[in-house]
């Protein structure tokens, strides 16, 4: 053992150590990883804490929100839709020279049948021209239409410079009101049509409630029992109010939408979820404006169970701050404190203090430098070049670092893939698997609504093209165009003779089997393979003897049809359960098979069942909730046999069991990144670069005096380099270098 060094030479070497580099080197990863690994002990001890299930579990308020959203997007559409109808139509019917008033209702009649009154009516004096069904309250449309389109003229917007209102009849319901602006042969006449405001297609049941409120909390519209109606309502709407104008999350639902804990009594509490039928900033939605809510409530069953994790935390968190304090320990004491007495030993060479000899390492790289250094000294007391010194036993500092990491990772591993699994036999609320049925519900009934629309614009179109009895092809095409400008569901459009021979068309090729008949009218599904479903609504020409004209839907449409968020993997399949459309999450295979045959059992089942079908499905590796609906209702896609089909994994949605085994997954990546990333960066960037310095201090022990040694950072490894190089120039002005090989 070397000698103890006197009291003084102690202090100069602790004035030596201030000239150590404070910035890179190992002691900043370790002490990074030191911190690192303290926090995640601290995360893991607070995330995995007792999940109460003592109210109602937040799974089930989240998926009651949800259910108000899809209720909120479908009743926007569905408005939105009767107000792009009523002006695109009025906009066919546009021309140089005047259509008369009754020809006008008369063949949007013969279209539509979502208006339950139509008029036209003359807003400069005020008198009706013609009138369909249910009286209309033309009071404030005259009051508000003379003005405006008194100022506009024949430069006003779109609608004539009246936007959607609702008003409320004598009876007591309410009605929404649109108009259009009639220019033909130099003059303006409102089109004018008074719809019901329906509830979404949401099945209710027993169970759930489900309004329509305005911005007061006003009811409108209702469906199912009476559920707490009017507190909550006026709540809901509140606060969808207060939200309303603010940006929405991206990909969220454009309006504000959230969730209430209602009432209780001794076994049930209800659970209120609500959205606003609003619209993103810059999107153009004119029912985005009526300050409409939907509110759903329902009861549901209290559980107070509760999913007990605390314990496994906080023992998690101590096996891991005696791993950190472990693993810190054995890197200062073999990588970091080996590195500054390296450091100091070839200062004190280098500055010619040659009376002791240098200090023995553990350690592989550091016992060979110091030999080596050794050596060195002993060259500059007069001795020759010699290899004697090499030191090879001992363990090596890579490996040291390995072994490190391996302890951690013996912590992280099983946390993140292993432990507190939640497994197969998760208690999932009934009212969940029976929101997944309501929501396919209403994903199939807002498709099946979508076609019949599209179907419904085609016959409108139709309409005109028979107006001109097929002589003027310019006209009919021109017309066409508008449609495909006006309407983003088609990919084409186009007339079709009795042959099924195209006679105009706008748009992309037509994919109408060639030599074929045009169906009659209906949404017929043309192919059953290929790249991608061609679908199409198919619209006889009055009097047009044969002649079809044909709008062949997008696959983009039906794709934003059936994506909705906290839904899952949504599939639109066809008779043969043949995917034709799937999320835009996931993708799919145009015309492929359903992933399971428990979807195609399910499929099977919903087609016998009046509002679709539902059921957990258990596996050994998880939970899923799938649900499968039917097009119901009729309309131009009654023969199609169409369902949408769902299926959600279990471990998405936010029960107590799945939140705590999300915890424990977390706590273990946070280790696994914390580890790799600190011992990574300390292996990079000491332990290679202190391999090389071992190899560089034995080359020029052993009697290389050419190669100039220089510092690749400014850290420990480098200050011995610099010292290594102080050493070298010594040398080589002591005696002239010998070659490395034999003499």
């Amino acid at each position: 053992m070397p000698p103890t060094a006197p009291r003084g030479a102690r202090r100069r070497k602790i004035r030596r150590r201030a000239d150590m580099p404070l910035l890179g080197g190992a002691r900043p990863p370790i002490a990074a990883l030191l911190a690192l690994l303290l926090l995640v002990a601290g995360a893991t001890a607070l995330v995995l804490g007792d999940h109460d299930r003592a109210a109602v579990d937040k799974a089930v308020l989240s998926s009651q929100q949800r259910v108000a959203e899809d209720g909120a997007v479908a009743l926007r559409a569905s408005l939105d839709e009767s107000v792009t109808d009523l002006q695109r139509a009025a906009a066919l019917f546009t021309g140089p020279e005047a259509v008369p008033a009754d020809t006008v209702l008369d063949k949007l009649g013969k279209v539509y049948n979502k208006w339950r009154g139509l008029a036209i009516i003359d807003p400069a004096g005020g008198g009706l021209l013609a009138a369909r069904g249910e009286t209309i309250p033309l009071a404030d449309v005259l009051k508000d239409g003379s003005s405006k389109t008194a100022d506009n003229g024949n430069k006003g917007d779109k609608d004539g410079g009246l936007a959607p209102r609702l008003v409320k009849l004598p009876s007591g319901e309410t009605r929404m009101l649109v108009t259009a602006a009639l220019r033909d042969g130099g003059k303006l006449r409102l089109l004018v049509a008074s719809g019901t405001l329906n509830v979404p297609g949401i099945s209710t049941g027993e169970n759930r409630s489900l309004l329509v409120v305005d911005s007061a909390g006003t009811v409108l519209a209702k469906d199912g029992p009476s559920i707490t109606r009017t507190t909550w309502a006026k709540r809901a709407a509140k606060t969808a109010a207060a939200a309303f104008g603010k940006t929405p999350e991206p990909g969220g639902h454009p309006g504000a939408s959230g969730h209430l804990m209602g009432g209780s009594d001794k076994k049930h509490r209800t659970a209120v979820g609500y959205a606003a039928a609003g619209r993103s900033p810059g999107e153009t939605s004119p029912a985005g404006g009526l300050g409409l809510s939907v509110v759903t409530s329902v009861k549901v069953t209290e559980d107070a169970k509760a999913v007990r994790t605390q314990a496994f935390g906080l023992v998690a968190a101590a096996v891991l701050l005696v791993l950190a304090v472990l693993v810190t320990w054995i890197l200062v004491r073999t990588v970091q404190r080996p590195l500054i007495q390296l450091y100091l030993e070839s200062r004190r060479i280098g500055r010619g203090e040659l009376d002791r000899p240098v200090r023995k390492f553990r350690g592989r790289e550091p016992a060979r430098i110091g030999a080596a250094l050794e050596s060195l000294r002993g060259q500059l007391l007069g001795g020759r070049p010699t290899r004697t010194g090499r030191a090879r036993g001992g363990f090596g500092t890579r490996a040291t670092v390995i072994v490190c990491g391996v302890v951690l990772l013996a912590w992280a591993a099983p946390l993140l893939l292993l432990l507190n699994r939640a497994g197969s036999g998760v208690t999932v609320p009934k009212q969940l698997v029976e929101d997944q049925r309501r929501r396919t519900d209403t994903a199939a009934d807002r498709v099946r609504k979508a076609l019949n629309e599209g179907w419904a614009d085609v016959a409108s179109v139709a309409q005109i093209v028979g107006a001109g009895g097929g002589k003027d092809d310019a006209a009919d095409k021109a017309v066409l165009q508008t449609t495909l400008r006006e309407h983003p569901r088609y990919r084409s459009v186009y007339v079709l003779d009795a042959d099924g021979k195209v006679l105009t068309r706008a748009g992309a090729s037509p994919r109408h089997p060639g030599g074929r008949k045009p169906y009659a009218d209906s949404v017929a599904q043309l192919n059953t393979s290929g790249k991608e479903p061609a679908v199409a609504a198919y619209a006889a020409v009055p009097g047009g003897k044969g002649r079809t004209v044909v709008g062949e839907y997008d696959p983009q449409f039906l794709i934003s049809m059936v994506t909705r968020p906290g839904l899952g993997q949504v599939w639109l399949v066809d008779d043969k359960h043949r995917v034709l459309a799937a999320d835009r999450q996931h993708g799919f295979l145009a015309f492929s098979k359903l992933p399971g045959r428990h979807l195609d059992t399910l499929a099977v089942k919903a087609r016998k069942a009046a509002n679709g079908t539902a059921l957990l499905h258990r596996t050994a590796g998880g939970s899923s909730l799938a649900a499968a609906a039917p097009f119901t209702g009729g309309g131009a896609v009654r023969d199609l046999g169409w369902q949408v089909v769902s299926e959600q994994p279990a471990s998405w949605l936010e029960l107590p069991e799945y939140t705590a085994q999300r915890h424990t997954m977390l706590a273990g990546l946070l280790g696994v990144t914390a580890a790799v990333a600190c011992l990574g960066w300390l292996h990079i960037l000491v332990i290679r670069p202190l391999r090389t310095l071992a190899g560089q201090a034995e080359a020029l022990a052993g009697g290389d005096r050419k190669t100039v040694l220089f510092p690749q950072h400014h850290d420990e490894a480098g200050a011995v380099v610099r010292n290594l190089e102080l050493i070298r120039q010594q040398l080589t002005q002591k005696q002239p270098a010998r070659p490395s090989g034999r003499n």
